[in-house]
């Protein structure tokens, strides 16, 4: 499942990165994946609304089995 949530990174990264910020996977356990926030996207307060509404949404969409995306 590691290698799927990685492609689904892969797919949202250029956006993060347009913002300048960007998305690390650090680990999949039991459906829940665990990411790090990085760049412009680390301490930025929309960070959380990213994560939820962008990251979580489009891993879900893609990875029905993810029950949920936090940071790590």
């Amino acid at each position: 499942m590691k290698e799927r949530v990685q492609a689904v990174l892969d797919k949202i990264r250029p956006a993060l990165q347009a913002d300048g910020g960007d998305v690390e996977l650090v680990d999949v356990v039991d459906g829940v994946v665990k990411v790090r926030l990085q760049g412009a996207c680390k301490g930025c307060p929309m960070s959380q609304m990213t994560l939820r509404n962008v990251i979580e949404r489009v891993i879900k969409k893609d990875i029905p089995e993810v029950k949920a995306v936090e940071p790590a």
